[in-house]
């Protein structure tokens, strides 16, 4: 398979930026996608941000695992951090966010009135990677289209303070990317989730992968989509592939297939996915520590 990169230049730009509006905020929001927990967390986000509280909101759960959710919410909240999973296009989850947003940001507000200031907007910084839903969020909690909205990565290109209402005001940012994925499977979710331009990738080696994680994790949402028995979903894989796209009426054309593929794949109509397992994760984890030791 090719190894996917991508790292534009206003994406370096974008950074900078982000670090010089940093003093003028007093939490950050960082919206991920709940797919990918985490290739869709910036790793060089915790250097950005330094020190300022954080609130992680796992966007689009609907798409997602919900037990996998429950458990990487868990894994995320610690005493500097909160997380909440929500479907930032249905209005009562963003209602249900507004309210998060009151509760966990209620330090603050305590310690203006201890010291007899008046209450004062709380401003938030929203920081994401590509196409993880934050212009869709944005517009959802101003009731209005504030933010330009886009079915692919790199839409929002400059930053804005937009008023969300007496209690909260926020930054939008560009989505920020990072020079270089060290593991190809962060690329290889990234690509399955729509957060990397179609041009960067080829098609079929996305459908592959993602025919072999569906085998693992969601055979039998898999095998049911396409009226296949268990013993026809077998590797190897572009065999497979071939049988599927003759099945679904593209004779030959695997790249249509491919294409088709991803597309319901990210939409949710073969199963809810979570691409990042949060037992793999943990499991990865317990073995560099080990070789740490």
């Amino acid at each position: 398979m090719s190894t996917i990169q991508w790292f534009p230049g206003h994406m370096a730009k974008a950074k900078r930026q982000v670090q010089e509006q940093l003093k003028s905020v007093d939490w950050v929001v960082e919206i991920r996608d709940a797919r990918i927990p985490i290739a869709s967390k910036n790793p060089l986000i915790d250097q950005i941000i330094q020190h300022k509280k954080r609130l992680i909101v796992l966007n689009k759960a609907d798409l997602a695992d919900p037990i996998q959710n429950k458990l990487w919410l868990n894994h995320l909240r610690n005493k500097d951090t909160d997380a909440i999973a929500i479907d930032s296009k249905n209005n009562k989850e963003i209602k249900k966010l507004r309210h998060y947003l009151l509760e966990v940001t209620g330090g603050e507000r305590k310690k203006w009135l201890d010291k007899g200031m008046k209450q004062k907007t709380i401003r938030l910084m929203v920081l994401g990677i590509p196409n993880v839903g934050k212009s869709t969020l944005i517009n959802q909690l101003t009731h209005k289209k504030s933010a330009k909205v886009g079915n692919r990565p790199g839409v929002t290109k400059g930053q804005q303070w937009v008023q969300i209402d007496k209690d909260f005001s926020l930054l939008d940012t560009p989505g920020i990317l990072w020079p270089k994925f060290e593991d190809p499977l962060v690329g290889m979710n990234l690509a399955l989730t729509g957060a990397i331009k179609d041009t960067h990738y080829y098609s079929d080696d996305i459908a592959l992968y993602a025919m072999q994680f569906m085998m693992d994790y969601y055979m039998e949402d898999f095998c049911q989509f396409f009226n296949l028995s268990e013993e026809e979903a077998q590797p190897p894989y572009p065999e497979l592939m071939m049988s599927l796209t003759n099945k679904m009426g593209m004779k030959d054309d695997y790249e249509r297939f491919s294409d088709w593929l991803i597309r319901e794949l990210r939409s949710g109509k073969i199963a809810p996915m979570t691409l990042d397992r949060y037992e793999d994760y943990r499991l990865e984890q317990a073995e560099e520590g080990s070789a740490d030791d």
